[in-house]
């Protein structure tokens, strides 16, 4: 029986992998009933890496190229099985081929929002999403963190890994940075460079390279959203009042070529005045009050008229004069 089991076993003397798909980050070379026989031709391609493991130790690394498999170039496995005289007979062992190439165009993004700390808005939950694109950089590191026994590792297997990764450390990021919601909506570009910074360590620590990291969106709930909105308008309200003022100033530095300046700036004067009081306090029920509103947006509207204030000054003071109505 035993020298049935000795003819049964294949002896490899050319040894390769050629990537069936795009997916697959490492691959387990099939060894059952097989052993690698002394001089056995090792074709790594471009963009792999092979990795001898014997026994779950990783040994010997070989890069693209084709390489003779003999004792002078297996230092770390001929420590490993004791060869101190070489070997002649075949042995057997695990190969592992590694692809290197880049993952382009990883998807991530908050399934759930993120609850950070806004210096502005106070606490608020936080959706974003992006892409991040990463390789192998560690063959070996990347074995003994993830692969373990595996016979093949792909990159949808290392996917919820990463996303957890990733969301971790953009909710520790964020915890931290005290960067106010705003600041992240309005320069994207740069939050992407800061956020690939404080990720580099999470990928470097499965023998990855994180190569690029960007985020497309940052948004928040809709009601805090609309929160934020109203906020806006009422300090374009009060800065409404300051504008008019400024803009009567200038026209009395202007030569009087125009005989209706006297009139532009009475009116200017009079919505200044009026914006004042509005500002302070939301008009009570009661026809006067209301009346007083409409006056209010008729003069904003000659200001406009005369290109005093600008059409999205006039419809969003309009706006926000017409919602006090009651």
């Amino acid at each position: 029986m035993m020298v049935f089991g000795f003819f049964k076993k294949q002896l490899l003397d050319v040894i390769d992998w050629t990537e069936t798909s795009e997916n697959i980050l490492c691959f387990r070379y099939p060894m059952e009933d097989r052993e690698i026989q002394n001089g056995a031709q090792l074709t790594v391609r471009q963009s792999q890496v092979g990795l001898l493991v014997n026994e779950g130790q990783v040994a010997d690394l070989f890069g693209p190229g084709m390489h003779t498999l003999q004792t002078r170039n297996l230092p770390v496995l001929t420590n490993l099985k004791n060869w101190e005289m070489g070997f002649q007979s075949p042995f057997k062992s695990d190969l592992y081929f590694f692809s290197m190439k880049e993952q382009i165009d990883q998807k991530w993004g908050t399934a759930t929002p993120i609850t950070v700390r806004d210096k502005e808005f106070g606490i608020v939950r936080m959706r974003a999403y992006g892409t991040y694109s990463y390789k192998i950089r560690n063959p070996k590191v990347f074995f003994e963190k993830i692969v373990g026994s595996r016979d093949s590792f792909s990159v949808s297997d290392l996917e919820g890994q990463l996303k957890a990764s990733i969301l971790t450390a953009l909710a520790t990021y964020f915890g931290q940075a005290q960067i106010s919601f705003l600041d992240m909506a309005g320069h994207q570009e740069k939050l992407s460079v800061l956020l690939k910074e404080a990720l580099k360590n999470e990928f470097d620590k499965y023998g990855l390279l994180l190569e690029s990291f960007l985020v497309q969106s940052v948004s928040l709930p809709e009601e805090v959203q609309s929160q934020i909105d109203k906020m806006t308008s009422m300090k374009i309200a009060g800065d409404m009042k300051q504008y008019t003022q400024f803009q009567a100033a200038e026209s009395l530095t202007q030569p009087n070529t125009n005989t209706g300046v006297g009139v532009e700036l009475a009116a200017a004067m009079s919505l200044s005045k009026s914006l004042g009081e509005t500002t302070v306090a939301a008009p009570t029920s009661g026809g006067g009050n209301n009346e007083d509103v409409f006056k209010t947006i008729s003069q904003l509207h000659e200001l406009k008229t005369k290109g005093i204030i600008s059409e999205n000054e006039f419809e969003a003071k309009k706006a926000d004069l017409l919602s006090r109505i009651k």
